[in-house]
């Protein structure tokens, strides 16, 4: 792991940081290219996707803080760790698609024929900052005894994040990187066959929300507060993340089948 990639003096930029970038910034490229496929005014789409990205920071953090007021209340210097944190991606992308719709109708954008080219950029920028959170430690796996397990050794991500040294670990953040590149082309070939506007963009929320209830079992950075329901074993148990994931499997299906008899009418 490489979590501070280049150091110059004063100048440090960290590997994270790097790769959260790069990931929007081929996300907007892949916008831009499909917009203009699509006949689409390609700079009003990318303006729309930053506007996007920041609103979706912004509540990715406000979901963080919101579930974890009680501690952030009793060590209030730890608000600043808020501005290093990713925060909660489900939180960042029920903000972000709230907002588009809002900003789509107000600047009279198509809004599902922009979000089927929304859903591949996302998963595509995702599948990089999550090489990024390996990178940097965070979002790390539980412990296991299989030959997949990475043991990490950085005492400055540690200080960060908490990340476990000298035990082996799931590489969660890969698993859920790969399986996001996956999902990136499968999006691709729908968005090349897709019937009606919004099929892509509801596929994209019905495999995100597996691919993040898959991860989940693997992960080892949750509270005990997080913890809906305690089994015996992890994949006994429930988080709060995971019940969003099955509400976003629902909130998908509806998605699609409701855009889908809204064509045909």
């Amino acid at each position: 792991m490489f979590p501070i990639l280049v150091r110059i003096g004063p100048l440090t930029i960290h590997t994270y940081g790097f790769l959260v970038a790069l990931g929007v910034g081929l996300g907007l490229w892949f916008l831009y290219v499909q917009a203009k496929k699509q006949g689409l005014e390609a700079p009003r789409i990318v303006d729309a996707g930053f506007y996007i990205i920041l609103i979706s920071l912004l509540g990715a953090k406000l979901i963080l803080l919101i579930g974890n007021f009680s501690y952030y209340m009793e060590y209030p210097g730890e608000l600043l760790s808020l501005a290093r944190s990713g925060g909660v991606f489900q939180g960042g992308l029920a903000f972000g698609v709230v907002f588009a719709i809002w900003y789509f109708r107000r600047r009279r954008i198509p809004t599902w024929k922009v979000a089927d080219l929304a859903g591949p950029a996302l998963a595509l920028g995702h599948g990089f900052g999550r090489i990024g959170c390996f990178m940097a430690g965070c979002c790390y796996g539980r412990e296991c005894g299989a030959p997949l397990g990475v043991v990490f050794e950085s005492q400055y991500a540690h200080d960060l994040t908490g990340l476990p040294l000298g035990k082996a670990l799931y590489p969660v953040q890969l698993f859920e990187s790969g399986l996001n590149f996956l999902n990136f082309l499968i999006l691709f070939i729908i968005l090349r066959r897709r019937t009606f506007d919004g099929q892509v963009f509801s596929f994209y929320i019905m495999n995100y929300s597996l691919i993040r209830f898959f991860t989940e079992y693997f992960r080892g950075d949750h509270p005990e507060r997080t913890f809906l329901i305690r089994g015996g074993s992890p994949f006994l148990s429930l988080t709060i993340p995971q019940l969003f994931c099955i509400l976003g499997v629902g909130a998908g299906f509806f998605l699609h089948f409701w855009l889908k008899r809204k064509k045909s009418a």
